[in-house]
Formats: C-alpha cells, structure tokens, sequence
C-alpha cells in the first residue's frame, strides 16, 4: 500500500507543467539499491520500486521538454514531496524549496521553522513540503533536460 501509495503521488508530482511555455513533463521513480559484484566491491544500483519500506532511498527523476513552436522563457517546475518521503536534497543544488506547503520559498539555509510554542529554528530538510526549480533562461525548441531529487521513505 504505502508503495502504491508513493508511486501514485510521485507519478502524479508534475501537474505544474506550464502549458503557456509548452514544456513537457514526465517523472520516473526509482530505489537505490546496494548490491555486491563479484569481485567483492559494492555498487550502487537504481530499480523500479516493487516494494518501499522505511529507511528506503528513493530517487526522483523528472524530465522536461519544450514540445512547443517558441523558445520557452521563465518557467518553473514544482513538485510536492509525498508526504512519506523526507527530502534528501537535489543532484544540482539551485532548488528553491517551501516548508509550509507551497506558499513561501528559498533556499533551505534561508527558511526558518516555528514551533506551536513560538520557538524559531532554521528549516530542516526533513521540514520541506515542495521543491521548485526556476528557469531564467530560454529553454530552445526540442531542448530537453532532466531534474533529480532524493528522498527516504519515512
């Protein structure tokens, strides 16, 4: 269940596509897995989920496209992290992400959380409800690209 649970909301994640810059998305989730060659070295290998459990670490890729006529200019991609799964950060680093479901966003380093007593502390990855990246430059026509996450399922 919580497997179905998973894949069915990180399959569903890019529903922000921008449909005004005609950019395409798509999204794939994999488990990393540790597995011993032969030779007795271990190697990291990236699976379709058959089945998650918690302590899981679970790699989120999506990919883009600019399937339209036009240059796509200022686009952003935003995907809500399932709510099983603690972020684990990004493969490029210039994500914005949001701790209070999508309404305010920053680099992590720069949000901080408020506890139900008032208490201030900076914004942990384990808080992040959504990441964003923004696309200040023109995406051509054709071009394409890929954004990857990580997360563990909890």
């Amino acid at each position: 269940m919580l497997k179905q649970a998973i894949i069915a909301i990180a399959l569903s994640m890019p529903g922000a596509a921008l449909a005004a810059n005609n950019v395409a998305l798509s999204s794939d989730v994999f488990i990393e897995r540790k597995i011993e060659k032969p030779n007795g070295k271990t190697a990291v290998v990236l699976e379709q989920p058959k089945t998650v459990v918690p302590g899981d670490n679970l790699v989120f890729v999506v990919k883009y496209k600019n399937v339209g006529a036009a240059p796509a200019t200022d686009f952003s991609v935003t995907n809500p992290l399932p709510k099983a799964v603690a972020f684990n950060g990004t493969s490029d680093g210039n994500e914005l992400v949001s701790i209070d479901g999508g309404q305010n966003w920053g680099p992590l380093t720069a949000l901080t959380y408020t506890r139900e007593n008032g208490e201030v502390r900076p914004a942990l990855m384990s808080d992040v409800t959504h990441i964003k990246w923004k696309f200040n430059r023109s995406l051509s026509v054709g071009s394409e690209g890929k954004l990857v996450f990580r997360g563990t399922v909890k």
